[in-house]
């Protein structure tokens, strides 16, 4: 396991200190930017709310959309699985009639 890294990260008004390790630095600065992107975003369409309304609002947006995410992928990986059950059945059968073709 490698060392985690302090790093420090801004979500709505506020900064975070959190360690994470080296390989997810990126990953994680990048989530929380495009966070207080949304944020931003949800404090021009909705004025005169607290910060504490836009970052839950934006937090809601991007677990929804992570949630969509994994439901399309767990959605192929099913039709994956099917065609290839479905290609094993076809497979079963050709050989099957060629089988009896040469009886």
């Amino acid at each position: 396991m490698s060392e985690l890294i302090p790093i420090t990260i801004t979500v709505g008004d506020r900064s975070y200190r959190i360690k994470v390790e080296p390989e997810h630095e990126e990953s994680v600065r990048k989530t929380a930017r495009f966070i207080h992107d949304k944020v931003q975003e949800f404090k021009q369409q909705f004025a005169g709310k607290d910060m504490q309304d836009y970052v839950s609002m934006a937090l809601i947006w991007f677990a929804t959309q992570n949630a969509q995410q994994v439901q399309g992928q767990l959605l192929s990986q099913e039709l994956e699985e099917g065609f290839n059950r479905l290609d094993a059945m076809l497979d079963k059968q050709i050989a099957a009639l060629g089988a009896e073709g040469n009886a």
